[in-house]
């Protein structure tokens, strides 16, 4: 149990940040951030980069 409720913030802002690193995509063509999740044929899920409109699955 943490000592204080700064110790504790400072757990679950770190929680926080790793997690948005983790599920955060990027376009394998330019690196860019800027992706949209799209359906697909079949159903499927599908990737568009809007900076550079590189597509994948």
């Amino acid at each position: 149990m943490p000592a204080s409720i700064l110790e504790e913030v400072g757990h679950l802002l770190g929680v926080a940040l790793i997690r948005d690193t983790a599920t955060r995509l990027s376009c394998p063509s330019c690196g860019s951030a800027h992706v949209a999740q799209v359906l697909g044929d079949n159903g499927g899920i599908s990737y568009v980069c809007t900076a550079c409109g590189h597509s994948w699955s």
